[in-house]
């Protein structure tokens, strides 16, 4: 997987596991604000997974709703998409379906989480936003 499909359009021409363009134009281009919520929102994902592992319908719809949100904010559309299905699903009782809604938002949040930490890694890419 190369650079361009983690951030940007990935090489099918798919909006990468995150969406660059959205994310410049929701912090206005301020790459120091840009890099400070990719932070908040590894900690937040985090945090909103142990929220649904195991509780209750009412806990888990909450969690999720927050997760939309949270991806929207950073073009973290998989994310987004994966909580919206679990939003769906966690109130019909199907424990199967909530289990692979589950599964496929654990596993699209850390796609993302791996993404932001290669990001943040990258020594060339914090030198280039002091610019």
């Amino acid at each position: 997987m190369s650079a361009s499909d983690l951030f940007g359009s990935g090489s099918d021409g798919q909006p990468g596991v995150i969406d660059e363009e959205h994310l410049r134009r929701m912090t206005l281009g301020d790459r120091g604000l840009a890099r400070e919520l990719l932070q908040i929102f590894v900690r937040q994902s985090a945090a909103t997974l142990d929220r649904i592992i195991g509780h209750d319908p009412a806990a888990i719809a909450a969690a999720a709703h927050t997760m939309i949100g949270s991806a929207r904010g950073i073009g973290a559309w998989r994310v987004a998409k994966a909580a919206e299905q679990l939003e769906c699903v966690v109130g019909e009782g199907n424990e199967k379906a909530l289990d692979e809604a589950i599964a496929a938002l654990k596993s699209a949040s850390l796609e993302v989480k791996a993404a932001i930490d290669a990001r943040l890694a990258d020594p060339w890419r914090h030198i280039s936003d002091c610019a």
